[in-house]
């Protein structure tokens, strides 16, 4: 099982090329970046880690310059969004987004995404909450085909472009894994459907391999092997205990959480997590 870390990359916190050298020479496998465009000072939306937002929700840095940060800084290690809201963002230009970095990287882009929790963030990137899955998928497949297909077209209900031409086209073929973060059981189906991967959060799911073995069942009936589906879940505790029974259930990959602070906290941690990296290679 390969172990990965996570970080919402602030203005305050250690810097996130800095944190993606740290965490590669460690050996880590990879490291992933969560995204919010902005937060609403309203908070209508209730947060579901709890009632208190913390502030690193609104002080993150651009989701793609800090990728690419991330990656002109190391060799080997996979960089991850973790996760995109697709919803906030023009097809077109995270289309091109997500080519260049997986070009920077060498391949190493793992392309995490999400539906996102706050209404009024996506109202205001022009996504009514109860469409944002439909927006999201209607994206997906109009990215799909621009990083597969040299003049583009695509016609739906919120995403509609004419034959196009736009490079670079994903390293990775046919383009970077998409993995999407979810936890209902409709969540699965879209992951089936089309992602290549899916991302639970630790503590979230109340009976994980129930969860797995419905993902596997739903793969089966889509004609999908499940291989084609790995787990990764974020949040991972740093038990070696805990870490044996994701990996008894399969999991390809779990990812520490580490907090937007500076390197006097993060470093430690890193270390600390780093300890269990030979017990899972």
């Amino acid at each position: 099982m390969k172990l990965g870390v996570t970080m919402f990359a602030t203005d305050y916190a250690i810097r996130p090329d800095e944190l993606a050298r740290a965490c590669e020479e460690r050996g880590f496998e990879s490291v992933w970046y969560p995204e919010h465009t902005h937060i609403p000072t309203s908070r209508r939306s209730p947060w579901p880690g709890g009632s208190e937002l913390p502030k690193e929700y609104w002080h993150t840095h651009d989701l793609f310059i800090t990728l690419t940060a991330a990656a002109v800084a190391t060799k080997t290690i996979k960089v991850g969004s973790g996760i995109c809201l697709v919803i906030e963002h023009d097809p077109i230009v995270l289309a091109k987004e997500v080519a260049s970095v997986d070009q920077l990287s060498n391949g190493r882009l793992i392309f995490g995404i999400g539906g996102g929790w706050n209404a009024e963030e996506m109202e205001n990137h022009g996504t009514p909450f109860n469409r944002r899955w439909k927006v999201l998928r209607e994206r997906i497949a109009a990215m799909k085909a621009i990083w597969t297909q040299e003049a583009a077209e695509y016609h739906g209900e919120f995403v509609n472009f004419d034959p196009i031409w736009c490079y670079p086209k994903p390293l990775q073929k046919p383009y970077p894994p998409i993995v999407l973060g979810t936890l209902s059981a409709k969540g699965l189906k879209r992951v089936v459907d089309y992602c290549d991967g899916w991302i639970p959060v630790g503590g979230t799911v109340q009976d994980l391999p129930a969860a797995i073995r419905e993902l596997h069942a739903l793969a089966e009936q889509a004609g999908r092997p499940k291989h084609e589906l790995p787990v990764s879940i974020f949040g991972a505790p740093g038990e070696e205990s805990t870490l044996r029974q994701y990996q008894e259930m399969g999991l390809e990959r779990a990812v520490f959480f580490a907090p937007s602070a500076g390197k006097d906290t993060v470093l430690p941690l890193l270390d600390k997590y780093a300890t269990l990296i030979p017990k899972f290679a």
